[in-house]
């Protein structure tokens, strides 16, 4: 009787641990965690995500950022990294012969060039050279404002003419990219980051939001409950965090450019950093444009385009790339091309 009543307590008491103890813990719900970092592409990355604790969120993030790390010094056009061949090298190197580089030089200049050629040259990543002038008047203002002054007119006119992307010669099969003019700078500032963003994002877990300097890309609805994310459309006449209107993604971009983001003061009036390839003068046709699309580098080049372009043409283009697009003219008046309201949360 006292080995049957012994069998049976250890057969309770081994039910209960497998109830207990062995039972696999309890799923943590799902926590919402964002890192911010100063030391891509000069300005201020944010990632957003959900996870199960901080820790499991950094080890998501890691990747991502050590990835749009190589991005930024492959693209940069102003500095060395040791043992990195980039756009500055291949700059260096203008008329000298090719340079070999990394594939993912290559694959950003293909956008380049079937992006200068669906933008009629709007967006040419071979101005470097006219962009080079307002970059250091830019700075030079910023520095020392009593002084601010203008690129001179002969410099930007003598510049202009060494911006043909026909003189980039990109050879796929050896890996190199020539400048054939040896005047002729590259400056990939409006696809750059864009395009940096759509490739990490390709790779990243789903339902993250990534945002590199305002070039936002949603991985997916947010995890917890399929409900799309929330971005904010900048009200270029307010403060920053002042939205013109708030919109709805899950699986795609929002890039904008407008007046109000890089600028320096001359004599009063305020010079912005996107050039007008036809004037060489800051654009004049916006205060600003928001640009939704699928791919965030074509959105970062539509957004640049659509800036230096009257509205009819602008929507060309986005019809071209399937993409959406707002623009704020210089009354305040928005305008909205077909389907962009059915982003529109507020």
């Amino acid at each position: 009787m006292k080995r049957a009543f012994a069998a049976i307590l250890l057969a309770c008491l081994a039910v209960l641990q497998l109830l207990t103890g062995c039972a696999a813990p309890a799923a943590q719900p799902l926590q919402r965690y964002e890192a911010s970092f100063l030391n891509l592409f000069d300005t201020v990355t944010t990632i957003v995500g959900y996870a199960e604790s901080e820790e499991a969120f950094r080890a998501a993030v890691q990747p991502i950022h050590d990835e749009l790390l190589i991005y930024h010094q492959l693209f940069d056009v102003y500095n060395d990294y040791e043992g990195v061949a980039n756009l500055k090298t291949i700059n260096d190197h203008a008329g000298e012969g090719p340079v070999e580089v990394d594939r993912r030089i290559i694959d950003l200049l293909l956008l380049c060039r079937e992006m200068y050629d669906a933008t009629g040259g709007r967006m040419n990543a071979a101005m470097g050279s006219v962009l080079l002038l307002w970059h250091e008047a830019r700075n030079a203002g910023l520095e020392e404002p009593e002084t601010a002054k203008l690129p001179e007119p002969e410099l930007l006119t003598a510049a202009a003419k060494h911006r043909d992307f026909d003189d980039v010669i990109i050879d796929e099969a050896h890996g190199t990219v020539e400048i054939a003019d040896p005047q002729l700078r590259l400056d990939v500032g409006a696809i750059a980051k864009g395009y940096a963003v759509e490739q990490v994002a390709r790779s990243a877990p789903e339902g993250m939001l990534i945002s590199v300097g305002g070039n936002v890309r949603a991985t997916g609805a947010r995890p917890t409950d399929g409900s799309p994310w929330v971005i904010g459309v900048q009200n270029p006449d307010a403060e920053a965090g002042e939205y013109l209107h708030t919109l709805y993604i899950v699986d795609s971009s929002v890039v904008s450019s407008g007046d109000y983001q890089r600028y320096y003061t001359v004599d009063g009036v305020r010079y912005h950093h996107i050039i007008d390839p036809d004037t060489l003068y800051p654009a004049a046709y916006w205060r600003a444009v928001t640009v939704i699309c699928a791919d965030s580098g074509i959105a970062d080049a539509l957004s640049t385009a659509l800036f230096t372009l009257p509205m009819e043409e602008g929507q060309a283009l986005l019809d071209r790339f399937g993409a959406v697009a707002l623009w704020v003219d210089f009354h305040g008046e928005i305008l909205y091309s077909e389907g962009f309201s059915d982003y529109i949360r507020t």
